[in-house]
């Protein structure tokens, strides 16, 4: 009508209005389209070998089993560090630890406070983050033990909202045996320990002087006595704050800022957290998403549901793997039942290797690293950084391959970054390499030509994949030493050391060729090995290469930051009662 009468130009504009309209709105389409969800699972304190694909034949994993089936099955997975909070740390941003100040040069090498100041630096930025800025909506449900605030009880400048995830539900912390009521003591035994001798010898101070001053045999002011009792009283308060209620300040369950349980019911977790993927799936099937469920199994105490206790041929420690492979299956029938499976990059991991030293009563309660030497907190040999490494894509992946490539935990990074056509900080090194030419088989090798081996801030070992060469080479310049002596493990201390009096030093390193010896047995010499002297000098250049690419930065386990502070301590209630449930007790049988 506008045309007819002579408004020609109305039309013309309306028209190319509408074309562009149209057209945005298509590429919108298109670009949703091509990214697919993902679903990154990463299980705490799992062993290589406690996975049947990966050669167990005892323990029952059927889920994850399939799912390496149906998809790509890494041999040469390795964590960045022995250890649960820096491994998360580059895992989160593929970044070496020890570029984020998530290293340590003490023997605190994780985070053992909610209520510390220490943890993930805001300035990182963590794959969830570039993501999110690509339109995707972002979860982590689980662990998260990367810190929670940094000045006040609510600053949160390192919860998971500030890293990038529009949800969190889970553990800000992760979880101990204190947070199961009568399990022994885990968090720090020897200071506790220590502190409560010193706590017992002042206290039979102040009664032996009082017992003198009153019968008359000590010469002694009652000032000097009420004052030495007075800090007596003080040094125990200050510590048994802490340590005496580690179950209310570290085990509690948050949904976003919020508190919902404190202390938490480990008894309930696994409903929980499975219920909160499930729902979160539901909610977003029409995506894209990225789902990080980061598992509270296997981590001792192993709180098992009555389903699977005592079903597994390896005690509570079986029945806790065979209990979360259970749920890896339940997340996946979630995805399939939502018709998500084609349109899902999917991947499965662990943390770091098995805790070859978790015992009760003689009893292991820990993983088992297979044929490979080591476990959890030793940052060089393969038992504490080999892991699983599971990708599913149907359609873009091949599916039943097999992959002996050196590849790691940081390689997650670059790889959702590329898959959700992100853009990577440009201003810092970036560790990891995309993945996805070589789990399509585009190319043959890994992009990792050396990869270096942290204990805490100290180098332990250094790996070198030679170029156009089946050699894998390996060079230890620390190892721990195993106690009693003989051992696989530092049994006596719990957990091995990474320096002092506790390490060996090898001047020259320790050398393997992984490729004909991955179990680490038999350390080659110039004698054996006409190429050492040549290989030795090669890794060398590499180290000082790699040490130039490093920046100081703030130190986040360091003692101050690694130490409670109860005006940092998130709290449910007025501090110091705090205590709540707001999960309540309604539904809560497992899914």
């Amino acid at each position: 009508f506008l045309c007819r009468r002579r408004a020609h130009w109305i039309c013309v504009v309306m028209e190319n209005w509408l074309a562009i309209l149209l057209i945005s709105c298509l590429r919108t389409y298109a670009s949703s389209a091509s990214k697919p969800n993902i679903l990154l699972m990463m299980v705490d304190d799992l062993g290589l070998g406690d996975v049947g694909c990966y050669g167990n034949d005892t323990l029952r994993t059927p889920n994850i089993d399939q799912l390496a089936k149906e998809g790509v099955k890494l041999t040469q997975h390795i964590a960045a560090a022995p250890l649960c909070t820096p491994s998360r740390a580059a895992f989160l941003t593929g970044r070496y630890p020890i570029r984020s100040g998530m290293g340590s040069s003490t023997k605190q090498r994780i985070l053992y406070w909610i209520g510390g100041s220490g943890g993930l630096p805001s300035n990182e930025t963590t794959f969830a983050r570039i993501l999110q800025q690509q339109g995707y909506t972002t979860a982590l449900i689980g662990k998260w033990h990367q810190g929670v605030n940094c000045e006040s009880h609510s600053d949160h400048c390192h919860h998971p909202l500030n890293h990038g995830f529009d949800y969190f539900y889970g553990m800000p912390f992760t979880l101990v045996n204190e947070c199961q009521v009568g399990e022994n003591p885990f968090l720090n035994v020897r200071v506790s320990t220590k502190y409560w001798l010193y706590s017992q010898i002042i206290a039979l101070t102040v009664l032996t002087l009082l017992i003198g001053k009153l019968t008359g045999l000590f010469l002694v002011k009652w000032k000097a006595i009420i004052c030495f009792a007075l800090c007596g009283f003080l040094f125990f308060i200050s510590w048994f704050s802490s340590y005496g209620f580690v179950r209310y300040w570290n085990c509690i369950l948050m949904r976003n800022h919020d508190i919902s349980e404190q202390p938490m019911k480990p008894e309930r977790a696994a409903s929980n957290v499975l219920k909160e993927a499930v729902s979160f799936i539901e909610r977003n099937k029409h995506g894209p998403f990225l789902l990080f469920v980061s598992f509270l199994h296997v981590h001792t105490p192993l709180v098992t549901t009555e389903k699977f206790l005592g079903k597994s041929r390896h005690g509570l420690y079986g029945d806790n793997v065979e209990e979360m492979d259970w749920m890896v299956g339940k997340i996946l029938d979630a995805i399939d039942k939502a018709g998500l499976k084609n349109n899902t990059f999917t991947y499965f991991t662990s943390d770091h290797g098995g805790y070859l030293e978790a015992h009760k009563q003689n009893v292991p309660l820990g993983g088992w690293n297979g044929i490979y030497k080591g476990g959890k907190g030793m940052g060089g040999w393969e038992g504490g950084i080999r892991v699983p490494g599971i990708f599913r894509w149907p359609g873009v992946l091949p599916a039943d391959t097999v992959i002996d490539e050196p590849t790691s935990l940081m390689d997650i990074y670059p790889t959702v970054a590329h898959l959700a056509a992100g853009i990577m900080p440009q201003d810092r090194v970036i560790d990891g390499r995309n993945l996805m030419p070589l789990l399509q088989g585009k190319v043959q090798h890994s992009e990792h030509e050396f990869m270096f081996h942290y204990c805490g801030l100290y180098l332990h070992a250094v790996r070198w994949h030679q170029k156009d060469s089946a050699a894998l080479w390996k060079a230890h310049y620390t190892t721990p030493v195993f106690q009693p002596e003989g051992a696989g493990g530092c049994y006596i201390s719990g957990i091995c050391s990474c320096f002092g009096e506790d390490v060996t030093h090898h001047d020259p390193p320790l050398l393997f060729d992984l490729s004909s010896d991955p179990a680490e047995i038999k350390p080659l010499s110039p004698a054996t090995e006409p190429l050492f002297d040549t290989v030795i000098s090669r890794i060398e250049r590499a180290v000082q290469e790699h040490h130039r690419t490093l920046t100081p930065v703030p130190q986040q386990l360091s003692g101050y930051n690694n130490m409670w502070k109860p005006w940092l301590q998130p709290c449910c209630g007025t501090f110091p009662f705090c205590w709540c449930d707001k999960e309540g007790d309604s539904d809560q049988k497992i899914l």
